[in-house]
């Protein structure tokens, strides 16, 4: 069975977006830096070449990616259900090891954003949060050690 991809609405719509940008307008432009790198003459010694054809070979890697990630896509409603974690909820915790706050929002891994404490619910932290209620203290199981945070609210 083919891995599922979790996100919501908005993320699928983004995600589907970016792959027609990278079909379109992305392999046009990069198609073009080839043809203007091969009138440079020798191709063997050619670094605009080179570049365009790396350039190439990982937008068509992103397409693959894209592609299997839409075809797999499960979408999600984000929950208004704020008597337990669900994905879509903000939640606020407090990591008792570290003695501090956090704001996390959970979603997808297609649109986890930890620069914006944007989390995946797939992820250790994000799996650990699922279904606690506030109050709870949950053990989240990482690579680099458990560690325990207490949820302080859901929204």
């Amino acid at each position: 069975m083919a891995e599922e991809f979790i996100m919501t609405q908005k993320g699928y719509d983004e995600a589907a977006e970016r792959l027609k940008y990278l079909q379109t307008q992305k392999k046009k432009e990069i198609t073009e830096r080839i043809k203007v790198a091969r009138g440079f003459g020798d191709l063997s010694e050619n670094a605009e070449y080179d570049a365009a054809k790396n350039e190439e070979a990982l937008n068509e890697s992103e397409i693959r990616e894209l592609e299997n990630m839409l075809k797999n896509a499960k979408i999600m409603e984000e929950s208004i259900d704020n008597s337990k974690v669900h994905f879509g909820n903000v939640v606020r915790v407090y990591d008792c090891d570290l003695e501090e706050e956090g704001t996390y929002t959970l979603m997808g891994s297609m649109e986890a954003d930890i620069e914006k404490n944007i989390i995946s619910i797939e992820s250790p932290f994000g799996a650990a949060l699922v279904g606690a209620k506030c109050g709870d203290t949950v053990t989240v199981h990482a690579p680099g050690g458990d560690y325990q945070v207490k949820i302080l609210e859901i929204k």
